[in-house]
């Protein structure tokens, strides 16, 4: 191909900033020097104007009935009409014929439903919106849903989080494509202050949803956020809440969406990073402070988390 033809799929209620921030940013890797040049087109059913969840409308470019391969790249928007795309067998279908026609694949937010009901992450890890990936899970057993990081690749598919994430993925494309320097030089014209790594996580457990409604969960949730240097093993746990280890998880992934266990790391790991950039203390009684025990693990668990050490993360924050 002398150009790399990216097709990117929107519908009726489809999300506004899933489509733009992967055309956008293609775009400006044409205008800064990629080669091959990205040939991008929006493509919706029968190539009629949509109207977007914003209640915008934007006009189809080709009719997806019409797109045929080779493709580099396609890219199925998500946003509220995501439903109804995954239930039409046309959208569907197409999405499925033209997925086999392209180098790579990718959704972004909830478009991993229609990836999904195309087939097409059977046996993957994929990722989805923070708030459907619940859903997401139990209505597609056969896939490894995780809702926390930005994007994930497994092969040649790629599912992104929520929204603007579908600007990490488009930068790790075109990083992918015609190296670091075009995608930081992209980030930088589009105001992108850093260029987050896909496992560094969607949000954050101090700006999410309010508490569990369950009692119990709630209850268990408080005694972590206020003993993180404590024994919060999911046993220990389990056994104050006086239920089974095996109820509280239960528990824990109907209202949570984690595992006790992942809960605790993830409550530790951000509560070290809130220290990180609001004191100055030193990394071991930062690790001590939130449960780690250990500078290493700490350093793990946050690379785990951002896909960056502590003391870069301290770094990077403080000099903002």
């Amino acid at each position: 191909m002398t150009q790399r033809r990216v097709v990117v799929l929107g519908y009726h209620a489809a999300e506004l900033l899933d489509i733009s921030c992967v055309t956008s940013s293609l775009i400006m890797a044409n205008l800064h020097g990629a080669v091959p040049l990205y040939d991008v087109c929006l493509a919706t059913p029968s190539g009629l104007p949509i109207t977007c969840a914003s209640g915008l409308t934007l006009q189809g470019q080709q009719a997806l009935e019409h797109v045929t391969g080779p493709l580099d790249t396609l890219v199925v928007s998500g946003g509220i009409g995501h439903e109804d795309a995954a239930a039409s067998q046309v959208i569907v279908g197409h999405v499925r014929r033209l997925a086999r026609e392209s180098r790579r694949v990718a959704s972004v937010c909830t478009g991993a439903a229609v990836l999904a009901a195309a087939g097409l992450l059977a046996g993957r890890r994929a990722t989805t919106h923070w708030k459907y990936g619940y859903v997401l899970a139990t209505r597609h057993p056969e896939i490894t849903v995780d809702a926390e990081p930005i994007f994930i690749r497994d092969g040649n598919v790629a599912t992104a989080a929520g929204v603007t994430s579908a600007l990490d993925l488009t930068l790790a494309f075109i990083e992918e494509d015609h190296g670091a320097p075009l995608a930081r030089e992209v980030a930088r014209y589009l105001v992108a202050y850093l260029q987050r790594p896909g496992n560094q996580a969607q949000m954050s457990m101090f700006t999410e949803s309010p508490p569990p409604s369950d009692s119990l969960v709630k209850r268990v949730v408080d005694h972590i956020t206020g003993h993180l240097d404590g024994d919060l093993t999911t046993a220990s746990l389990a056994a104050d809440a006086g239920v089974s280890e095996r109820h509280l998880t239960r528990l824990f992934l109907r209202h949570l969406g984690q595992s006790p266990g992942r809960f605790v790391r993830r409550a530790r790991t951000e509560a070290a990073a809130h220290l990180l950039v609001s004191t100055s203390l030193p990394m071991a009684a930062i690790a001590s402070r939130c449960g780690f025990g250990t500078t290493e693990s700490l350093r793990q668990n946050f690379l785990n988390r951002y896909g960056i050490p502590p003391s870069r993360y301290r770094l990077t924050k403080t000099m903002r």
